[in-house]
């Protein structure tokens, strides 16, 4: 899972969300897929905090004084 990108997590999340509410799968099937989506989610998650991070140090160097010579 975390060779997965942002967008192909997100994507498969999408598909999985679409299948479980057309409800067309075993209990055991829909509850692999509940897990599945949850470790999808919390992949996504990790991804988006680390994109607030290098936003946040970016902005951060970009408001710091530049050092004068």
């Amino acid at each position: 899972m975390q060779d997965l990108s942002f967008e192909e997590a997100r994507d498969e999340l999408a598909l999985i969300v679409q299948s479980l509410e057309q409800g067309s799968q075993t209990l055991e099937q829909s509850l692999q897929l509940w897990e599945r989506g949850e470790a999808l989610a919390a992949r996504c998650e990790e991804w988006l905090k680390g994109a607030r991070e290098r936003l946040e140090r970016a902005r951060e160097q970009q408001d710091s004084p530049a050092d004068e010579e």
